[in-house]
């Protein structure tokens, strides 16, 4: 079975994930790519042996493509995926799933309605420390949760997207919608369910746009910064911070504080995760990497994605946990902005 994929959006998440990803697993073949600007496209097209096409409407409606990447920016997911689930595609959707609930909603019943394959790409939980911390977590290792922190930053996606410029669209609302805290902080909300195996309930937030510039020199019109207090449902509480301004290194780090001891990830150069207990004892896991903008590695996101076609199974993330991620940041941007603590159960049906 050859899985025909088309590529809508070919900025630095296609170049530097999908498209290597796709052309590295055998049973893809990687038949079209759009991009509204068409040097981007020829070029990402050149580059994997593709074929450009003219719209992306082409490509969702091409009776012999089976799945997309939906790779577009963020306030066209809920339009390009819904219309390519409603084609019968398959659809790989970048984070966040949707900048509205309204959007995601429409894109989680396209999906029930078709029978089509929906994933979202919240990376993080296939990175191969955060699959072992689960385990981990699960065995009791470090005993109930009770506290915990987690972080992403970089120095920004001017440094990251295919522009390269102040120029870039995360920088603006009406296409990013949510700022930092929809392109990291999703990240990071998502991986706290997956490791937990426990919902967020409430969030209180700080945000501001405290130091990036766009391409006239006036403060951006998201938010660049947010640290969240966050409380889930069976009573652990923590912090969450995203930043577009660690001008150092990445931090990418998560730390749980359980019954029995400390689990580090990402926190020690020296190990990926790293187990302190009570009695002193510690334990250190070389697992791999975590992707940065500077260092790539397999994401294993593209080879889930299409295990998931191929074998009729339910995605590692699917379009129910996208929306729970959106629901939580949205949250946080709504505390943030009224200065009071928000519920973060769903508001969906």
């Amino acid at each position: 079975m050859t899985i025909r994929v088309g590529i809508i959006g070919c900025g630095s998440i296609a170049n530097q994930r999908h498209a290597p990803e796709y052309t590295n697993n055998p049973h893809v073949e990687l038949a079209f790519v759009y991009d509204p600007n068409p040097d981007r496209a020829a070029r990402l097209a050149e580059r994997f042996g593709a074929k450009v096409a003219d719209s992306w409407e082409y490509i969702v409606d091409h009776p012999d493509v089976d799945a997309i990447s939906d790779c577009s920016t963020n306030e066209m997911h809920h339009v390009i995926t819904t219309r390519a689930l409603r084609a019968g595609k398959h659809v790989l959707c970048e984070k966040p799933i949707a900048t509205t609930l309204v959007g995601a909603q429409s894109i989680v019943l396209a999906a029930a309605e078709s029978g089509t394959v929906l994933m979202i790409d919240h990376n993080q939980r296939l990175v191969a420390a955060h699959e072992m911390a689960r385990a981990l977590l699960q065995s009791g290792e470090v005993g109930k949760v009770l506290s915990f922190k987690t972080n992403f930053g970089h120095k920004g996606p001017e440094y990251w997207s295919i522009n390269a410029s102040n120029s870039t669209w995360f920088f603006k609302k009406d296409r990013s919608a949510l700022g930092v805290a929809g392109d990291l902080g999703i990240h990071k909300v998502d991986l706290l369910r997956f490791l937990l195996d426990d919902e967020i309930s409430e969030v209180s937030a700080y945000a501001g746009a405290l130091d990036k510039k766009d391409e006239q020199g006036k403060a951006i019109e998201v938010y660049d910064n947010m640290v969240c207090i966050l409380r889930t449902a069976s009573g652990a509480i923590g912090t969450a911070s995203f930043s577009w301004s660690y001008y150092g290194d990445e931090d990418n780090s998560t730390i749980l504080y359980g019954e029995k001891g400390v689990m580090k990830i990402f926190a020690n150069p020296d190990a990926d995760i790293e187990i302190i207990k009570s009695s002193g004892e510690r334990k250190h896991y070389k697992v791999g990497a975590i992707q940065t903008n500077e260092y790539q590695t397999n994401s294993g996101v593209i080879n889930a994605f299409v295990e998931s076609i191929r074998f009729q199974g339910k995605p590692v993330v699917t379009g129910e946990d996208g929306v729970r991620a959106l629901e939580i940041i949205q949250a946080a941007v709504e505390s943030a902005e009224n200065g009071k603590s928000v519920s973060t159960l769903p508001k969906h049906g």
